[in-house]
């Protein structure tokens, strides 16, 4: 089915088929086609941050804790070990989840479904918005309408937090998935070395 929808110039991934995954471990790059990489380095933590096409890896390390979360439509390779939460997308979702060790996982997402007159607006705001800010790989071999489905993903690093501002845009689906996420670093002292 892939296979036909790349030959016919339609996105491979639809927003129907992501998941999400929250492991308590790093995730091997191998598993992934990796387009864009940015690492961060605070004092506190690290985080790295993968665009893996219509999709994301965000990993964060404090001491000894690792915290990956990841959007993804394959799932067969996973590792079950050190997986912590997942699900599909459907609407709009919260999680929120705390682990020992000093880390706190926040959560909200958005499968945002527009109408053919509101999507090519909302589509070229955020691209506007996505050259100055972030990283952003647009997908001009699976255009549709007129428009490249994209990964845009913005991040603050804070000292005591991480956020991750991802957009995934899906032009012949006229959807956006968006999620918002915050990696709480845990109090001073602990999980440092």
């Amino acid at each position: 089915m892939k296979r036909e929808l790349v030959e016919r110039g339609q996105t491979i991934q639809r927003v129907e088929d992501l998941q999400f995954f929250l492991y308590q471990r790093a995730i091997h790059p191998e598993l992934f086609n990796i387009q864009r990489v940015k690492r961060i380095e605070q004092r506190r933590y690290s985080a790295e941050v993968w665009i893996v096409g219509l999709a994301h890896v965000v990993t964060v390390q404090f001491g000894d804790q690792i915290l990956t979360e990841l959007i993804t439509d394959d799932h067969e390779l996973l590792p079950n070990a050190g997986l912590a939460a997942s699900f599909r997308f459907r609407g709009e979702r919260d999680h929120t989840q705390s682990f020992d060790g000093g880390m706190r996982y926040i959560l909200s997402t958005q499968v945002e479904r527009m109408t053919p007159q509101l999507f090519p607006a909302t589509h070229r705001d955020y691209v506007h918005f996505a050259q100055n800010r972030g990283m952003l790989v647009s997908f001009e071999e699976w255009a549709s309408n007129g428009l490249d489905p994209f990964s845009f993903v913005d991040f603050e690093a804070r000292d005591h937090e991480f956020h991750v501002h991802a957009f995934h845009a899906f032009p012949d689906e006229l959807t956006l998935l968006k999620t918002q996420s915050i990696f709480e670093i845990g109090p001073r002292g602990q999980g440092e070395t």
